[in-house]
């Protein structure tokens, strides 16, 4: 058998930047990158898409400060869809879709709604559709001192009279004027008919303000990702109808057939950005390309937690996966760095060796947003942490 050494091989701890002359200070450091063909981030921090990792509660506090969280695919694609939407429910500038109910509603399916979307209150309409006249507005202040929430209506606690409303052009600026002219949080948008054409509330235009360097979509939501496997279609329907921002076909050996052949599928059916990996090898990160993705991620087993090269003997050190990726996507779509990544310094080495994001697993498993168990061990606080392949 011919013996064949391919390349030297380095990764984090094989190399440091050296320093050079500079004149930018810190405060005016742009640390922004663009993380597929389209979308741009504000920080390059992308979070891993790991059931102790990432669902909607880090999904929304990354985007807040600039940069993506990718829900994980270890639930069912209507739970997945279901944590998207949270996230795309959470800011907004002018909500053109907002969760309506109807007079005859209880007040316990209202309760069930504030929990399941996470918003606390609702437009009621004639008939529970935006198709019907606005006839009242139910907020949690409204059903606070229900006793017995199953049995009481909607119409029957809450506020119909003395609406706060405005025409659906109202901009985001004039809007805030109303709001606290009227002592309120939520202002209905209204069309020539009477029915429902928006809404705004204060708590996204105090928001836009407190989070000025947020991960935003074009209509002013927070950005989101999501994870599928290979030629999970349909859960990618799901994914697209709940209006995800990028797919990221997730695999942990991304220059193989079925891989291209599911890339392939979703930009055939869908008009969505995606992210396609992992891969280690230029070879391999200008198939995914030529496939159709977007971006690819470029990392084999280099996680803190992940047994890839132990199991499979498989595997390049992350530095020169990264430089590899970035040589084979020749400059026509951005590389993630996907693993390894310990400390601080790491981020810095993955930039500098040409990638545009790093996802992390590890670094934000421990958070309090994070989805994994707190464990209380001698008085001390844990996060349960395991890899996902």
């Amino acid at each position: 058998m011919e013996h064949k050494i391919v390349q030297d091989g380095i990764t984090f701890d094989d190399v440091l930047l050296i320093p050079r002359y500079s004149e930018i200070t810190p405060e005016s450091a742009d640390t922004r990158t663009q993380l597929t063909r389209r979308i741009s981030l504000n920080i390059p921090l992308v979070s891993a898409p790991m059931d102790t990792v990432t669902e909607s509660a880090l999904a929304i506090a990354l985007a807040q400060e600039g940069g993506i969280g990718i829900i994980h695919k270890n639930i069912s694609p209507e739970r997945q869809a279901l944590e998207v939407q949270k996230v795309k429910r959470t800011e907004n500038g002018i909500i053109t879709d907002p969760v309506t109910l109807a007079p005859t509603d209880t007040v316990q399916r209202a309760q069930q709604l504030m929990g399941e979307y996470g918003v606390s209150g609702f437009p009621v309409t004639e008939d529970g559709t935006r198709r019907t006249r606005v006839v009242g507005i139910l907020t949690r202040r409204d059903i606070r001192f229900v006793d017995h929430p199953a049995e009481t209506r909607v119409q029957d606690v809450m506020t119909k009279d003395k609406l706060v409303t405005a025409p659906a052009d109202t901009t985001p600026t004039l809007a805030e004027a109303i709001l606290n002219r009227g002592r309120v949080e939520k202002l209905l948008l209204i069309d020539n008919d009477g029915r429902l054409a928006g809404l705004i509330t204060m708590r996204d235009i105090d928001n836009f303000t407190k989070h000025s360097q947020a991960c935003r979509d074009g209509r002013g939501r927070l950005r989101v990702g999501a994870a599928v496997g290979i030629m999970q279609l349909d859960r990618v329907e799901r994914l697209v109808a709940a209006e995800v921002d990028v797919i990221v076909v997730d695999t942990a050996h991304g220059h193989s057939l079925n891989v291209m052949r599911t890339v392939s599928e979703i930009k055939k059916r869908f008009q969505i950005e995606v992210i396609a990996g992992n891969v280690g090898t230029a070879d391999g990160a200008r198939a995914l390309i030529d496939a159709g993705a977007d971006a690819v991620k470029a990392g084999i087993g280099p996680g803190s937690i992940c047994t890839t090269r132990v199991v499979t003997g498989v595997g390049v050190p992350q530095i020169t996966a990264i430089m590899n990726a970035v040589e084979g996507a020749r400059g026509q779509v951005p590389v993630i760095a996907d693993g390894g990544v310990r400390l601080s310094g790491d981020i810095a080495k993955a930039i500098a060796s040409g990638a545009g994001s790093v996802m992390l697993g590890s670094l934000f498993a421990g958070l309090e947003e994070s989805p994994g168990e707190l464990v209380i061990h001698r008085g001390r606080h844990f996060k349960t942490y395991r890899g996902m392949g």
